[in-house]
């Protein structure tokens, strides 16, 4: 990587500075939507940094995506709110017509649309997305989708979702990974005609839902490239989902390392600060070179995605990497604060929660040990 990206990282410093760790826990109390964090984002343009120049985004390289999240959540912040909306991008960038990036493009780029909902998981399904069991029929000029889906976060703040539907049967697609295909639906159009959202509560605030579709209409021309060839437009987006995650699982990382040691060179027990004892110190320190090691794998990877290199080692290796940094980093943050980890003032508990998620989402920990077994290591496959 060439561009570390400092200026753009101060940048983003200066904003996260406006919503200091009050604003975030009235959010958490509240279970409510960043949504003014979100619109200074997309505000400063730093929700459109994928989309190209021609369309009015900045168009950067995922790298400088990746400089953005991490500095979020280094800040304190939660980029959660909004992250969909960059790895998301790609399948539209990639794969949509001319049309279709002439008319949303722009509109993503100006934040007067907002794409930040991704309908993939169902309940049956879970990890394995071959077994979706939501479909899409055509009927005219319009596609009818029966199903639901589960963990679609954000959908109630997002005009348009990102649908992987089933459009031939599984027992009719020619290869197992024919017969899906992806969507751009209009979420205030299909509201009420078709569409239901129901939110679930989670451990941290993180705007997720169940979504149910019946008889819902999509328009034929918002399906995105061709029919039944979705799966692999997914997973080319995959790579770029588990690397900005793992970036931010770094940000979360240096945040819980900077908060523990600041306060163990402040805190004095026995006559002496409490960062003199090994104790206290070597769980920092130990914390520290995992988030370093991650770090650089994450750099890696994202260097190979951007030379167009096959970076599925890297980029799965680096989020289980860095979601284990960030999860030791706060388990050395809280222990250093005692009691005082606990308490919500000092923001540590709710970062702690929401760190937490990324050792099973966007994939887990166990499914990322099988990919390394199986595609890197030779290994038979195991499920």
């Amino acid at each position: 990587m060439h561009d570390n990206y400092t200026a753009i990282r101060e940048e983003v410093a200066k904003l996260c500075q406006q919503y200091p760790g009050e604003y975030w826990r009235g959010k958490d109390r509240e279970r409510a939507y960043p949504t003014e964090f979100v619109t200074a984002l997309g505000d400063a343009g730093y929700l459109a940094a994928l989309i190209p120049e021609e369309f009015g985004g900045a168009g950067l390289p995922i790298s400088g995506a990746a400089a953005i999240l991490e500095e979020i959540q280094k800040q304190g912040c939660n980029g959660g709110a909004c992250h969909a909306q960059m790895y998301i991008m790609g399948t539209l960038l990639r794969h949509g017509s001319d049309t279709q990036k002439a008319t949303y493009l722009p509109k993503i780029a100006n934040g007067e649309l907002r794409l930040q909902a991704f309908g993939v998981t169902e309940p049956t399904s879970g990890t394995d997305t071959l077994a979706l069991r939501t479909t899409a029929k055509l009927d005219g000029d319009h596609y009818v989708v029966n199903g639901q889906k589960i963990w679609t976060s954000r959908i109630e703040h997002s005009d348009l979702l990102l649908l992987l539907a089933r459009t031939t049967p599984r027992d009719e697609a020619v290869k197992k990974t024919d017969g899906l295909s992806v969507f751009l639906v209009n979420v205030n159009d299909a509201l009420g005609h078709g569409l239901t959202i129901r939110p679930i509560e989670t451990m941290m605030n993180h705007s997720t839902t169940e979504v149910f579709f019946e008889d819902m209409r999509v328009p034929a021309a918002n399906l995105i490239g061709e029919e039944g060839q979705g799966f692999k437009y997914i997973l080319s987006g995959m790579n770029a989902e588990r690397l900005l995650i793992a970036a931010e699982c770094i940000g979360d990382a240096k945040w819980f390392i900077d908060k523990a040691t600041n306060y163990a060179k402040e805190r004095v027990l026995f006559g002496r600060p409490i960062g003199q004892n090994q104790g206290v110190q070597f769980p920092i320190a130990r914390a520290y070179a995992q988030m370093r090691a991650a770090e650089l794998l994450v750099h890696e990877g994202l260097r190979k995605y951007e030379a167009g290199e096959n970076c599925g080692e890297e980029a799965n290796m680096s989020k289980l990497l860095a979601a284990d940094a960030s999860w030791a980093a706060g388990e050395a943050c809280v222990q250093t604060h005692g009691g005082f980890g606990f308490a919500a003032e000092y923001d540590i508990e709710r970062k702690f929660r929401e760190t937490r998620l990324y050792q099973v989402a966007p994939i887990s920990t166990n499914m990322i040990l099988s990919f390394v077994a199986e595609h890197v290591l030779g290994l038979p496959r195991s499920y």
